[in-house]
């Protein structure tokens, strides 16, 4: 939630990547939501929807930074504008994962499983089929094409030869900004998803004796991929020097004090009278004179 304060309060929703990066933070923030239910719920209809919700909003989150990632090499790597693919993006990331998620419930394998509702310690198959095996190949897929965006995005910086050009220089200066945060995302994504899949394969090789600590770190690191994803994507280096009081106040101040109108000026009607003195003959030639009136008559037009 915070992130998507900052998000609106500094208008980061203009371009295609921020809108992604937008998309991204709203998975993640009902991901969290998901993560929030940790009653433990007994099986029924609401702990297959809470099941469902985790499974969709996790597979969101993960087919976001998917797309952010095809995005980004696109860009850099391609030189494509990506514009057009915005419909397919919003398909892949919003669509897919709905289908992936109710899989599950056409099998009635959803139900309660440690401190969450999910797919059933009888159905261990199904966990790695549609969760852990996906997201460790994507991880490892998301690893391998940062690595060669940084690859070619090093090699076009040191490359760039010519006259001096300031644009140019500056290109090459938001390339390298635009890159760096990404480096960590990978690792972040892995370290947070690493205890998540330990506790998993214990659970399937022995179930009937769950251990307290994988527990404990699976219940601790399993709900931050929203904040992965904040820290990674969202706190670019221009944000971060935004997070001051007197840039939050200009900010605040421009969304909620900002009451200049700008209105087309509207002149009365004019309305010409007889301008009568009887002392003043010489110094008029025809008598007439203009008045402001509210209203415009041919009979009071006289010669």
């Amino acid at each position: 939630s915070f992130m998507l304060l900052v998000i609106w309060l500094f208008r980061k929703y203009t371009s295609l990547a921020q809108k992604m990066i937008l998309s991204l933070t709203v998975a993640a923030l009902f991901d969290s939501i998901a993560y929030l239910m940790g009653e433990i719920i007994p099986d029924g209809a609401l702990c297959n929807f809470q099941a469902w919700w985790l499974t969709y909003f996790d597979w969101c989150s993960l087919a976001w930074v998917c797309c952010i990632t095809v995005n980004l090499y696109f860009n850099l790597v391609k030189e494509l504008r990506t514009d057009r693919f915005a419909v397919a993006y919003y398909v892949a990331a919003w669509g897919v994962p709905f289908i992936l998620s109710c899989l599950p419930l056409f099998g009635d394998y959803y139900g309660p499983a440690g401190a969450w509702c999910w797919i059933t310690d009888d159905h261990v198959a199904w966990r790695f089929g549609i969760w852990y095996i996906p997201l460790f190949v994507l991880i490892f897929l998301m690893m391998s094409c940062y690595l060669h965006i940084f690859y070619v995005a090093k090699r076009r910086v040191l490359t760039w030869s010519g006259p001096y050009d300031p644009e140019r220089e500056r290109s090459k200066i938001l390339l390298t900004l635009e890159i760096k945060p990404l480096k960590w995302y990978p690792s972040v994504y892995l370290a947070v998803s690493l205890f998540p899949l330990i506790n998993r394969l214990h659970n399937a090789f022995d179930p009937s004796h769950p251990v307290f600590v994988l527990t404990l770190l699976h219940v601790l690191t399993a709900p931050l991929h929203g904040l992965a994803n904040a820290i990674v994507f969202g706190f670019d280096r221009e944000t971060w020097t935004q997070l001051n009081l007197t840039s939050l106040q200009l900010a605040f101040q421009s969304r909620f004090s900002d009451t200049t109108l700008i209105k087309e000026y509207q002149p009365g009607p004019v309305r010409y009278m007889a301008h009568l003195e009887s002392d003043s003959s010489d110094s008029c030639d025809d008598g007439t004179g203009a008045i402001y009136s509210s209203t415009v008559t041919s009979r009071d037009r006289r010669p």
